[in-house]
């Protein structure tokens, strides 16, 4: 494979430096995406790692992808492994060289967690060790010793810790998937400590976005608002609406994830708006953005409630304001308005598709 990643600096200081390469687990997710289109304009070659599915699933990066026979434009790269396959994460860095390695993959919903709480642990615990091991063992076979490696955490490891949080507070994990990304987290930790590596910890709170999944609340619900505004659905099922949450902009925290890796020393950093908002303020502002009252459309369905909740998360972003210099730039208004805006342009499309024929709409009631 071509590349001459991971020097930094040209070949006896002629000519431009080459491109640096980063390494991305999870790039096909809400935040690979986002990183992927951030790096592409730094400049950066990207090589993601994506799992085989007999499903496409790539559909946050198509815009992005160019085929790889057209070798000079094609600057992000794709290759099937897997956070469980320690084998085929040792052999991408042997053959990528990359300069950075984001680990954003996970089995990233916290009530399916419940569901499937070893392959949860497995993944995103187990998953990140076996990552952080190959790239040990990677520099230690190699001696590329400047590799940084971005680990991303969660505020659900904070759980019951009461508000604000920051990187002093106690993780008091609440769910399968929140245990796993505590223990993923000091896996990096002992990392960073034991064999020097260039690890940092992101423990960003709630980021949601247009592109964010549609099985999660900030997404049912602008999804929801689209489509009954379209008149393709009239309910909206949901569990706890006092939930309250440090919503941000997904596009602005991948910024602090580079910002991290940029730094003279690793550190840990905890990356929130610092405003806290209820699933019912959601509501509030996402149908009142079309002009309806989320009174009459939502019904309260025990399925949806956990079986130990996380009642509030707000973060204290302190540090990263300080040492990164980050600050979010998207508020709680304009994100949650953005996402209603593509939802009802994605459910106007549904709706064409629906009156000539071609799709029924969906068993909504």
């Amino acid at each position: 494979m071509e590349n001459t990643a991971g020097s930094g600096s040209a070949a006896n200081g002629e000519g431009p430096p080459p491109r640096k390469v980063a390494l991305i687990t999870g790039i096909t997710g809400q935040d690979g995406s986002y990183l992927t289109e951030f790096l592409l304009n730094k400049g950066y070659e990207v090589h993601g790692l994506i799992r085989r599915s007999s499903n496409f699933n790539t559909q946050r990066i198509d815009h992005i992808y160019v085929d790889p026979h057209n070798a000079h434009k094609a600057r992000m790269k794709l290759h099937y492994a897997d956070l469980s396959d320690a084998s085929s994460l040792r052999r991408w860095l042997d053959t990528i060289l990359p300069d950075e390695v984001y680990n954003l993959a996970a089995q990233s919903h916290v009530a399916v967690s419940f569901e499937i709480p070893d392959y949860t642990a497995d993944v995103v615990a187990t998953g990140a060790l076996r990552l952080l091991e190959a790239v040990r063992s990677h520099i230690a076979a190699t001696g590329r010793s400047h590799i940084r490696y971005y680990q991303a955490g969660s505020s659900e490891m904070f759980g019951a810790t009461p508000p604000p949080q920051s990187e002093a507070s106690p993780f008091h994990p609440r769910s399968p998937y929140a245990a796993s990304k505590c223990a993923a987290h000091w896996y990096t930790v002992n990392y960073r400590e034991a064999y020097g590596l260039f690890a940092c910890n992101g423990i960003l709170f709630n980021h949601e976005s247009p592109r964010r999944g549609e099985n999660f609340v900030t997404r049912k619900i602008t999804r929801a608002v689209g489509r009954i505004k379209i008149g393709l659905q009239s309910k909206l099922f949901l569990g706890n609406l006092q939930a309250s949450r440090d919503w941000g902009f997904a596009g602005d925290y991948v910024e602090a994830m580079w910002l991290m890796l940029q730094q003279e020393k690793p550190d840990d950093y905890v990356v929130a708006t610092e405003e806290s908002h209820t699933v019912e303020e959601f509501l509030e502002v996402a149908f009142g953005y079309v002009g309806l009252s989320w009174r009459d459309h939502v019904v309260i369905d025990k399925r949806y409630f956990r079986p130990s909740e996380v009642d509030n998360l707000k973060g204290d972003a302190t540090k990263a304001k300080k040492v990164l210099g980050w600050k979010p730039k998207v508020g709680f208004q304009q994100l949650v308005k953005m996402m209603v805006d593509q939802d009802i342009e994605m459910a106007k499309k549904e709706k064409v598709l629906v009156d000539a024929g071609y799709i029924d709409a969906q068993q909504q009631p």
